[in-house]
């Protein structure tokens, strides 16, 4: 039994290097979504949103992985319910980011955009945390530096929630094209989404927190 478990125990290692190329690929595609709205080159925008896509999919084949490890792992490192929430979590994110980059090209939004900007460098700046949290996890010896980390995410989105809210009360005020409004709030909105799932995969990591130590 002993040699058993000596066989398994080690297998659940195998799950941080994937959270953390999730996590790091999530970073990645916001990144270029900083730079796609922030830039005024059309072709390039479009070679950014090119970009989004292929880590988008990348996104989609970790997020697989880990899902099949999860499937046929007998010992895991946290919770499965766990485990399968902060994998949704990070892909969620990186699907929202393609999301919003593909309609804002779809759509034909002006940019660079001081909204759409400043929403983009707030999901940039919660990857960035929650890459560093992420990366925490390992061993779990920094736990206030995780929880430090959630924190500022939980900052970061209710910043976005403020945001969101007084640009959609300009909106209505200074644009009368009815297609516009309903244009630019989409994209908004789904730019906004990206940060609550920046949110709710912290929240996941806060559980874990809670859990195992």
């Amino acid at each position: 039994m002993a040699n058993i478990f000596k066989f398994l125990i080690p297998q659940e290692k195998k799950f941080f290097p994937l959270f953390e190329k999730a996590s790091g690929n999530l970073l990645e595609t916001a990144g270029a979504l900083t730079k796609m709205v922030n830039c005024t080159d059309a072709e390039k925008r479009k070679e950014l949103l090119r970009e989004i896509e292929r880590l988008e999919h990348i996104g989609d084949s970790v997020t697989h992985e880990i899902f099949t490890e999860l499937s046929t792992t007998f010992i895991t490192p946290f919770d499965r319910e766990d485990i399968h929430a902060l994998t949704s979590a990070v892909d969620d994110v990186v699907d929202f980011i393609h999301g919003s980059a593909k309609r804002i090209e779809l759509y034909k939004i002006h940019v660079p955009d001081n909204t759409i900007s400043k929403f983009a460098e707030l999901i940039e700046k919660g990857g960035e945390e929650l890459h560093k949290a992420i990366c925490g996890l390992r061993d779990l010896k920094n736990v206030d530096a995780i929880r430090s980390a959630c924190v500022r995410i939980n900052s970061i989105e209710n910043h976005a929630d403020d945001i969101f809210d007084n640009a959609i009360a300009r909106l209505f005020v200074e644009q009368k094209d009815a297609v516009e409004i309903i244009k630019v709030k989409e994209v908004l909105s789904v730019l906004e989404t990206a940060t609550d799932k920046c949110e709710d995969a912290a929240n996941v990591l806060e559980t874990i927190i809670v859990k195992n130590v």
